[in-house]
């Protein structure tokens, strides 16, 4: 497909690798020469040197003859601008960031009235991601499947796990609750298990439950957490308000405290939510971090504009016990942070934009009768979770016993949906029409179900 992605920074280069690597035809439009320099001798790619809100610049770019436009400039106004330029001239899917807070309540009314295909708020996905980690303080990440009837999780084994050197189909026996295990990483490796795959200490297992069974799960595997309720949050971040808005509600009963340096954004935050401490001061003093109770949180969240800030206030709170450590990275590589440092679960909103609009645009790319609901990066980008729904009834797959089809080595048939129930397939399963098949693989670029067939 022919793609244009105006703007440059760290989400759009990560989207134009991502796009790069299925093998689209990229143009990139950015006011920074020297940004596309960088981004052209690395990737496959032209890039066009102009705004990309100027008519003439689209056209140079090539937009009558473009697939799809994805505008993710550093302004909301901008990137809505482009669309609609690109609308008007060409037939076209557009994609357009939106983050301000101001747009929240009209993002729906300005993408009908644009004609925007998606909108997307990165950082507002990363707050949701920060809110189900503090819901499951045992887990490492969350991705969720089926409109969030149930989760992929991923926790670490540790040394005394009941659950090690047993083969996984002997442990389906033994426990009262043992969910479909579908990745194991292990040191590099990225394993898609089958019945006589034997788990390890300090395993990194990611498995699909749904949230009352990931917590039984996680206390039979001896991980030790607590429900989170006293809880740090660091920087006034647009993620910092969408997170504090999710939590700011009765069921969650968290008791927050927002440290933040300058004093009119404390102001905002204390304007728009009334339940939440907030402190004037820099988050990265470690004295006032003392003062203010860290040693007695159950978590703490790093969300400052800097990565390396973050890091070294995560480690800081590690070194005082802070059982819970979410760190926000959006420059640097978030698998070299999460692996090497003690920082816990790591946010990239780049990582979630990118894993976003691939989706989309591997949706627009479906000519067999399967719609991507949902599409994710998992171990560290070295395996892909999608979830198709089933729209033909194609003979190649459709109402075949699993234990019939003929399946690529890497692959794993994770679970379906079918109405309100949930199916952990088993050999004599099958799909049928309107189902949600969960897939699990280590091979890149799956498009449909088809894909997974020898």
């Amino acid at each position: 497909m022919n793609i244009i992605i105006i703007g440059c920074g760290k989400i759009g280069a990560t989207i134009a690798e991502q796009l790069n690597n299925e093998g689209h035809r990229i143009t990139i439009i950015d006011q920074n020469e020297r940004v596309l320099r960088n981004i052209a001798n690395k990737l496959d790619v032209l890039g066009i040197n102009g705004n990309g809100a100027v008519m003439e610049v689209q056209r140079e770019a090539g937009v009558e003859n473009a697939d799809i436009l994805i505008a993710v400039t550093g302004s909301d106004e901008v990137n809505m601008l482009c669309c609609l330029i690109a609308k008007k001239n060409a037939n076209l899917s557009t994609i357009a960031r939106i983050r301000s807070p101001e747009y929240e309540n009209e993002i729906e009314y300005l993408r009908k009235m644009l004609s925007i295909s998606m909108v997307i708020n990165p950082e507002k996905m990363a707050a949701s991601e920060i809110v189900r980690l503090l819901e499951f303080p045992f887990a490492i990440e969350i991705d969720s499947f089926s409109r969030g009837r149930v989760d992929l999780i991923k926790i670490r084994l540790g040394e005394d796990a009941p659950i090690l050197g047993i083969p996984l189909q002997e442990l389906q026996k033994r426990a009262s609750v043992i969910p479909l295990i579908c990745v194991i990483e292990r040191g590099n490796e990225v394993i898609i298990p089958r019945g006589s795959t034997c788990l390890q200490a300090n395993d990194m297992i990611s498995f699909i439950a749904k949230p009352q069974e990931a917590v039984t799960f996680a206390r039979e595997c001896r991980i030790p957490f607590e429900p989170n309720r006293s809880i740090f949050l660091i920087g006034g971040s647009r993620i910092a308000y969408y997170t504090a808005g999710m939590m700011n509600v009765p069921r969650h009963r968290f008791q927050l405290k927002l440290i933040e340096q300058n004093a009119e954004r404390c102001t905002d935050f204390a304007n728009r939510f009334e339940n939440m401490t907030i402190i004037n001061g820099d988050g990265s003093d470690q004295q006032l971090l003392i003062e203010e109770g860290i040693e007695k949180a159950d978590a703490f969240v790093a969300l400052t504009g800097i990565d390396e800030e973050n890091i070294i206030m995560s480690m800081f709170a590690a070194k005082r016990s802070v059982p819970r450590r979410i760190t926000k990275i959006n420059r640097l590589d978030p698998t070299v942070v999460s692996e090497e440092m003690n920082v816990g679960s790591v946010v990239s909103t780049r990582m979630y934009t990118s894993d976003y609009v691939l989706r989309f645009v591997r949706g627009l790319e479906r000519t067999r009768g399967v719609d991507i609901e949902a599409l994710y990066t998992v171990a560290n980008g070295k395996a892909e979770a999608a979830e198709f729904l089933v729209k033909e009834n194609n003979p190649a797959y459709v109402g075949i016993p699993f234990a019939q089809l003929k399946l690529r080595k890497n692959v794993l048939v994770a679970a379906i949906f079918r109405g309100n129930e949930i199916i952990r397939p088993a050999g004599a399963d099958y799909m049928q029409l309107n189902d949600r098949v969960v897939i699990i693989t280590t091979d890149r670029g799956l498009h449909g179900l088809e894909d997974v067939l020898i």
